[in-house]
């Protein structure tokens, strides 16, 4: 799965970037985690996207809980631009997930 987020961040934030990286460090050291970077838009410079592909969705939201990253991610993803993040990769022949409501029980 593939997580985009983005922020909208004031050009003269000078600690953003260093934030940003440990939380992408701290997710990255997570279970389940298989790549992911850091980009700043070319022509917007307030602009900056933390992408994150994981194995699945289970090992992205276990890594969301863990102490470590609500300890040094959250702060900063709180920071996100409030829009749906979470991606499923979309390869040739994937069955795409059924958008229906889950059943709990």
């Amino acid at each position: 799965m593939l997580v985009v987020n983005r922020f909208r961040v004031p050009e003269d934030d000078e600690r953003f970037r260093g934030d940003l990286q440990r939380a992408h460090e701290t997710l990255a050291a997570r279970p389940g985690y298989l790549t992911g970077r850091i980009g700043r838009n070319v022509d917007d410079p307030t602009l900056w996207v933390l992408t994150t592909s994981w194995e699945h969705v289970g090992a992205y939201r276990r890594a969301l809980s863990s102490y470590e990253v609500k300890l040094e991610a959250v702060p900063v993803l709180s920071r996100a631009l409030d829009e749906p993040s979470a991606y499923e990769v979309v390869d040739p022949g994937t069955v795409l997930n059924a958008g229906v409501p889950r059943s709990l029980g």
